[in-house]
């Protein structure tokens, strides 16, 4: 396989004018452009990232195929208002642990034309993934770890987020000095970047990873007491 050298400028032109024409026959007419400039790079970038990545661990799954790192661009609209057929971005996934990706530990990866979103976490924690996490939140040891990781992530420029209930689950204390912990059915960290020069060559792998590093607190605290929950 070629090395990654940098996602093309017809890439970042793609992804524009699909926001544009979010319709399958525009996207029919510009297949070529999408596979040539978005798809072929990014199994490329996948396969220079995972190699990056698995300097931190050989368990990070780096799969430079559709359906493994690199996720569809159609869209699922059987439950959504929104109709339009594809995504006006490009998602990559670099997940830890099993070959699932749903509820796995997953550095995350998304790029529009004009930015690009990178983040680590879990979206929705399956429900031992849950009882796992409160189990760890109001622990002292595993609690303890997780506000330092999750200051560590804020004082980086990340957002932590994750929270869906309004009042701590039954069976723990509301007044516990984690409770807004225990409001969470996800944990997640994510920061949005204006696209550096260096996405159209292959320094764009080092962008990436060195942000990644800044989030291996909150990842690891993740793979160590929810993951194998």
């Amino acid at each position: 396989m070629a090395e990654f050298s940098g996602f093309p400028k017809e890439g970042s032109a793609f992804l524009m004018g699909l926001e544009k024409n979010n319709k399958k026959e525009w996207f029919d007419a510009h297949r070529d452009e999408y596979e040539n400039s978005v798809l072929e790079p990014a199994k490329l970038f996948v396969e220079a990232m995972g190699q990056r990545l698995h300097a931190i661990s050989k368990n990070i799954h780096a799969e430079p195929r559709v359906n493994g790192s690199i996720r569809r661009i159609n869209r699922d609209v059987r439950f959504s208002k929104d109709k339009s057929p594809y995504k006006n971005h490009l998602d990559l996934q670099f997940w830890e642990g099993g070959t699932e990706r749903c509820g796995s530990c997953s550095f995350l990866f998304r790029m529009y034309h004009d930015r690009v979103v990178l983040g680590v976490g879990v979206y929705e924690f399956s429900k031992p993934g849950l009882d796992a996490y409160r189990r760890a939140v109001v622990e002292t040891k595993s609690g303890t770890a997780l506000e330092a990781a999750a200051a560590k992530a804020k004082k980086a420029g990340y957002d932590v987020g994750g929270q869906h209930y309004k009042r701590v689950p039954s069976g723990f204390d509301p007044e516990h000095k984690r409770a807004t912990y225990l409001l969470h059915t996800a944990l997640y960290a994510g920061k949005r970047h204006e696209l550096p020069a260096d996405v159209s060559n292959k320094k764009f792998t080092a962008f990436c990873f060195n942000e990644y590093k800044k989030l291996l607190p909150l990842h690891q605290w993740l793979v160590d007491y929810v993951a194998k929950g």
